[in-house]
Formats: C-alpha cells, sequence, structure tokens
C-alpha cells in the first residue's frame, strides 16, 4: 500500500517499514495549516490501516521542527469547532496503534510539543526549543497537554509551561522525560531512523500490544481531555484575547490585554 500525502507542505516516504513524515514548509518555519493537519490526519489513517507500515516518524529541518499553528491561517480561515483540522489530526495521532518516533530540532512551538506527548521515543537536537505560548495567545492547551503534561513534569512546572509560557531547551526536555536523548541537530532525524529502523524489525503485533497496555490505562481519558480542550479553545479563539493576540503578531507589535 503506497501512503500518499494530499498536501505538497507535508512530504511522506514509506519504505522497509517505516512512515516517515516531514514537515516541508521550511520558508515559514514549518507553521500548519489547515491542511496540513487534515494530510496529517489522512496519512495516520492510511499508515495504521497498512501492513506495510510499522512506524511512523515525524521530522522537520535541522533548524525548524515546527512554529505550531498558522496563525494568519487561524485569523483568516472560517470560524473553528471542536472537530477543526488540528483536532482532527490530535484525535489520529492519540489513537495512532503503531510506535511513533520523532526527531525535533529548533523550535517546537505550541502544537510542536504537545503532539510529542503522544509519540513514543523523541530524540532532540541540542538547538530544540520547546514552547506552548497558549495563553500569551489568548487560548487554552491542547493536545491532551493540560492532562498528560502535569504527569509528565509535576503540577509546578506544568503551569510554568502552560500558565507562563517560557520556554524550555533541550537539556530541560530531558531532564523532565519529554525527550530520550539529546543529538547534534545534523545527527537527529539520522539517529532517530536508526531507532525507528530498530522498532521495524520486530513483530509488529507485539509491538501494537505492548504500545496498547502502555497506554490503555488513560486512553479514554486521553481522547476525552483532547475534544474538551478543542471545545474550549473554539470559544476562546473567538474572544477578544485571542483576536487581539493574533493581530498583535501579525502586526509585530506587544498584544495589550488590558481589560480581556
Amino acid at each position: 500500500m503506497t501512503i500518499q500525502s494530499s498536501c505538497d507542505d507535508i512530504r511522506v516516504l514509506a519504505e522497509a517499514g517505516i512512515c516517515t513524515i516531514t514537515f516541508n514548509r521550511v520558508a515559514k518555519k514549518n507553521s500548519l495549516t489547515g491542511a496540513m493537519y487534515l494530510a496529517l490526519a489522512d496519512i495516520l489513517q492510511q499508515a495504521a490501516s497498512s501492513t506495510d507500515v510499522r512506524v511512523v516518524l515525524f521530522q522537520g529541518d535541522a533548524s525548524v521542527f515546527t512554529a505550531g499553528n498558522d496563525l494568519g491561517d487561524f485569523l483568516h480561515g472560517p470560524k473553528p469547532d471542536d472537530n477543526a483540522p488540528p483536532f482532527q489530526f490530535l484525535q489520529a495521532l492519540a489513537a495512532f496503534p503503531k510506535p511513533i518516533v520523532a526527531a525535533v530540532c529548533g523550535p517546537a512551538v505550541g502544537i510542536g510539543t504537545t503532539m510529542l506527548l503522544h509519540c513514543d521515543l523523541v530524540y532532540a537536537g541540542d538547538n530544540a526549543m520547546f514552547s506552548l505560548p497558549f495563553v500569551n495567545l489568548g487560548f487554552c492547551p491542547e493536545g491532551a497537554s493540560s492532562l498528560l503534561l502535569p504527569q509528565l513534569m509535576g503540577h509546578q512546572r506544568a503551569c510554568e509551561a502552560l500558565l507562563l509560557g517560557d520556554p524550555f531547551m533541550a537539556e530541560a526536555a530531558l531532564e523532565v522525560g519529554l525527550v530520550n536523548r539529546v543529538v547534534p541537530p545534523t545527527e537527529c532525524n539520522t539517529i532517530a531512523q536508526a531507532q525507528a529502523a530498530k522498532l521495524a524489525a520486530k513483530p509488529l503485533a507485539s509491538l501494537m500490544a505492548s504500545k496498547r497496555l502502555l497506554k490503555s490505562g488513560q486512553m479514554a481519558a486521553v481522547q476525552s481531555r483532547i475534544a474538551e480542550e478543542g471545545r474550549v479553545f473554539a470559544d476562546l479563539l473567538q474572544q477578544p484575547a485571542a483576536k487581539e493576540a493574533m493581530q498583535a503578531f501579525m502586526e509585530k507589535r506587544k498584544p495589550n490585554f488590558s481589560g480581556l
């Protein structure tokens, strides 16, 4: 079965049991549009049903993983709901039954970080920078990060990341267990591919059963939280604070939240 992408900004290559998904919009810092999210969700569905795919690997460029949501796309796109393209991608990612590996270099903003909570192995370049600026943009957490991040980091550090939106670097991500290893950026994709190849050489039924058992204790809670966050996110996106934040971003100025 050939895995295909419906969007030129998402490259996909399936060979030797590994489906490699590459963010391919480097000129825009790999910021993600609605079309890209729909392509990602579709690729995951294809990979889940393909007997030729044993592992999925996400990667970006050595200089940037993804700058997160394309705010211009949000600003000018249709009114979102909890079934909007980003949430379709997140639900597909959280439910994906086979191992997921990620190679992260440079900025991983917003969903670029929350998606990693649903990956099974994450390798980071030493230039990786993780950022969750949802509140700073008038939004709320997504990707079940309000559930999973406190479990990973502890409540206080999760609040620092989610409420203050303070970025953190690769070594801090390694310390809290968000990534498995920190490596030179030029080696990151190669190392992630090598680890994916190790997984692809193992029996698929055992891989899938093991991942299901690892995640079964809270799968329902994760899916429910993604949906809940999606509803709140869609509501907040229509509020004055989010509109001011996005307009300020487009105008390259500091947002004014006084009275909001």
